[in-house]
């Protein structure tokens, strides 16, 4: 579970609807996650945008929010290696989105969509990479170059971010929230997949009665005991029939006995 002890139970709160809402609409390119550890960490899957030299690239980054967010920005890396202007060799991302141009109003889906178009339009005049920055300027076909190479050795697609962890994180966040369990069963009945039987209170009066196929109460027997179920009605029936039929075959027969003395 993560734990927000950094952040204030309104910004919690709002993060949870916003990070619910990138997990069931996501930007073009852009896949989320929130670390079970903590979870003022949001990591971020970018795929480099068609038509530039991170193309066919996943690099995965992080936004940290602060204790103070959102009155000040989060701070974004890249964890991937990267080629770039705007980003150091740290993976520091230098954009105005997260610095002079932060307003507490925008979301983390505006600053995600921002660093994804960092990788389509670089500004190398505010270059944290001073060598991608000069290179860009004066000779481009030898930063794609560059870049590229550094895009096919690092950003090869990682391990996907676990489906679901941010709407089950964002669900341990519901305050007084408690989780119990339905019922224990035992290993041989996980096994066997039957439903143990429910064992009677020892308080409540023992009652050797069960239910019939016909919803009549029918006495417990050894047999039922052991089916858990008790015999058909019919069943019962015809064996009742069959006793009932012995004592009159016996008269029958003492009948013809008699009738053979007599002759």
């Amino acid at each position: 579970m993560a734990t927000n002890e950094n952040l204030p139970p309104n910004v919690i709160k709002q993060l949870a609807k916003e990070l619910k809402n990138l997990d069931d609409s996501p930007p073009e390119g852009i896949k989320v996650g929130v670390n079970d550890d903590d979870f003022s960490t949001i990591f971020a899957d970018i795929e480099g945008p068609a038509g530039t030299p991170y193309e066919n690239g996943v690099f995965r980054m992080k936004l940290i929010l602060t204790h103070d967010f959102p009155h000040s920005p989060p701070k974004g890396y890249f964890l991937t290696k990267i080629f770039h202007p705007n980003i150091a060799s740290n993976g520091e991302i230098c954009v105005n989105a997260l610095k002079k141009d932060w307003s507490p109003s925008l979301g983390l889906r505006h600053v995600l969509m921002v660093v994804r178009c960092l990788l389509i339009e670089p500004f190398p005049e505010s270059a944290l990479n001073e060598q991608a920055g000069k290179m860009l300027l004066d000779n481009y076909d030898e930063y794609a170059r560059h870049a590229r190479l550094y895009t096919s050795i690092h950003a090869k697609p990682k391990t996907k971010l676990k489906t679901g962890a941010i709407s089950e994180s964002t669900t341990a966040l519901n305050v007084g929230q408690t989780h119990t369990s339905l019922c224990n069963v035992d290993q041989k009945t996980v096994v066997s997949g039957v439903a143990p039987l429910q064992q009677p209170s020892p308080l409540a009066p023992t009652a050797n009665i069960v239910k019939g196929g016909n919803n009549l109460d029918q006495p417990l027997t050894a047999d039922t005991a052991v089916s858990g179920s008790a015999p058909p009605p019919s069943l019962t029936m015809k064996k009742e029939a069959g006793l009932a039929k012995l004592p009159a075959d016996k008269k029958k027969i003492d009948a013809r006995k008699k009738s053979l003395k007599r002759l």
